[in-house]
């Protein structure tokens, strides 16, 4: 069995003062989620030319 792990982005939603884990969608064009406190939604797009950084924050 392979051990695939899920791509993600690591996200301290500074609304609510949480860390939380967004994940690419099934298109594989953006990461999305939600704050695990008020459930506000995130979505960053996957494009050329990116980052390499795997941690944010978001207001």
């Amino acid at each position: 069995m392979e051990n695939k792990e899920k791509s993600f982005l690591g996200i301290l939603f500074e609304c609510c003062n949480v860390y939380g884990r967004i994940y690419k969608n099934k298109e594989n064009t953006h990461y999305e989620g939600r704050c695990p406190r008020c459930m506000r939604h995130i979505k960053v797009k996957i494009g050329e030319g990116g980052t390499n950084q795997r941690f944010f924050r978001a207001r």
